[in-house]
């Protein structure tokens, strides 16, 4: 009696495409937030107990409410104010961002880890006390940010606007 194979080409190909596509968006979700500077390291424990949580910028919070609102933008100039007003918060977008060249490591990322790592069971400390969930928002609301951001982009573009109220346009070896 022959047995099935526990590994079909068919369940692999779409568990194979999903890891694939979870791997990819790694980076993007790690770049949500900004890195910690050393005054954020200092703060660690005091946000891991919820004491001094972070605001969540008004941009922001207007992104959350509704990313995919059109109204108000008529007008190129409305767009590229929005987008201005949002890249002060969430930083460069991927079509002007430079590499530094620094790699993946930071400073900040160790030094909070190491700080963190000195509260026992933190991780229960900062569901307990409400930190994990407030982290959790403010990492919703950069997304939201993004999402807007992008959006904006996408409706100048259809809309004829030029940049910076579309993705900046590639510029090719020949031009």
């Amino acid at each position: 009696m022959m047995m099935p194979a526990m590994c079909s080409s068919k369940r692999v190909k779409p568990f194979a495409l999903l890891a694939g596509t979870a791997l990819m968006a790694t980076p993007a979700a790690a770049q949500v937030v900004p890195d910690p500077d050393t005054t954020e390291v200092a703060k660690t424990p005091l946000r891991d107990f919820n004491i001094a949580s972070r605001d969540i910028p008004e941009v922001l919070r207007v992104a959350e409410r509704d990313p995919y609102a059109t109204a108000g933008l008529d007008r190129c100039d409305l767009m590229v104010h929005e987008i201005a007003a949002l890249d002060q918060v969430l930083g460069a977008d991927y079509d002007i961002a430079v590499d530094d060249g620094k790699g993946g490591l930071n400073k900040g990322r160790i030094g909070q880890s190491v700080v963190g790592s000195i509260i026992p069971f933190r991780g229960v400390v900062r569901e307990v006390t409400g930190a994990a969930d407030a982290e959790r928002g403010l990492r919703a609301a950069y997304t939201a940010g993004m999402v807007r951001r992008a959006f904006l982009k996408g409706w100048g573009l259809g809309r004829g606007c030029d940049y910076p109220a579309r993705p900046k346009p590639e510029t090719g070896a020949g031009e």
